[in-house]
Order: structure tokens, then sequence, then C-alpha cells
């Protein structure tokens, strides 16, 4: 691969994963039911909107979930992905590239969460009960995947414990389940940052 092909590569693979960051956070916010008057989230709906209405009025959403969000961050991922996998001169097909592409998505989705709640973890030491449109919005994004872990542990009073488990299902999921799940359908995963 030359010099300019690698330059290339990190372009399309910098600006294609902020814009499906931008995508998946508009799924992520529908699904936590998060406030759409915070001024971030307004930014993704302006963001996102462009690509989204039209997906809208044939993709419907399915029991309360933003589909076309969905599917427009798989279709992101896919094109990503082709993009680096030409400019590598690795061939593809387009069944592989599309469960690399939900494997990709499923990769992130789980990211954006661990990190969402080492921020909050963070916001929780230094600005407790902050109301800043930043914190909110982390915190409206982790409370649900907090929330199964705190109706099983005890009370400890004012340490809560339900991020350590949370980080370790992820963690889990990120290092036994992805990356054999990638392998078996032929993903180059260094290629992708899945390893």
């Amino acid at each position: 691969m030359s010099g300019l092909n690698g330059a290339a590569i990190f372009v399309v693979q910098t600006l294609g994963s902020l814009y499906l960051l931008v995508v998946l956070l508009r799924f992520i916010l529908q699904l936590v039911r998060a406030n759409f008057y915070n001024p971030i989230c307004q930014f993704i709906v302006k963001a996102t909107q462009t690509l989204l209405k039209p997906m809208r009025r044939v993709i419907p959403s399915i029991f309360g979930l933003d589909m076309s969000s969905l599917v427009l961050a798989i279709l992101v991922q896919m094109v990503v992905f082709a993009i680096v996998l030409t400019l590598s001169y690795i061939p593809f097909n387009i069944l592989g590239l599309l469960l690399w592409s939900i494997i990709g998505v499923t990769a992130l989705f789980l990211k954006v969460f661990f990190f969402a709640m080492i921020i909050s973890v963070i916001l929780s030491w230094v600005a407790p009960g902050s109301t800043s449109p930043g914190a909110e919005l982390v915190n409206q994004i982790t409370e649900p995947a907090l929330a199964p872990f705190r109706r099983f542990l005890p009370n400890l009073g004012g340490l809560d414990i339900s991020p350590i488990l949370a980080f370790m299902v992820i963690q889990l999921i990120q290092s036994y389940v992805i990356p054999p799940l990638a392998m078996s359908v032929g993903m180059p995963l260094e290629l992708f940052g899945l390893i």
C-alpha cells in the first residue's frame, strides 16, 4: 500500500467513524429516550436529518426503535469498510461487508456505553449533580444500562458499584464475543481497529 493510499484510508476512517458515531448516537438517544431539547441532541439531529428524513419514509420504527438510524449506521459503516478495503486492495463481497458492518456497529455501540460510563463515573467524582448539557446527556445514556445492575446489587450507601459490573460485561463481550465473531466471518480485525 502506498503512502497516498495510507493517508486516504486515515482520512476516510476518521471522517467516516465520526459520522458513524453521530448516526449511532441518534439511535441511542431515541433508545434511551433522551431529552431532544438538549443542545448536543439538537446538533446530532441536525447532522443526521438530511439522510434520515427520506429513509424514515420507507423504514418504519419497530417496537419504538428508530430502525432508520440503525440502518443508516450500518450503511455508513459499509461505505467506510468498502472504501478502506478497496484502497487496501483487499477483495470483498456485499454479504461479507454487511456482516462486517453489523459487527462493527455493534462494537461501536458497546464502546459508546463504555466511554459514557467512564465519563459518568468521573463526573460523579468531580462535578456531582452537574446540570450541564453534556453531563445530562451522559447520565441519560448510562442510566438505562446501569439500572438492571442496580436492581441486583445491595445498597452500599453513597457508593455505586453498578458501573464496575457493567464495565465487566461490556469488556467480556468486546474481548470474547466480538473478535471471534468477526474472525468467523473473515473480517480483517487489524484493519478496522477491532483488536
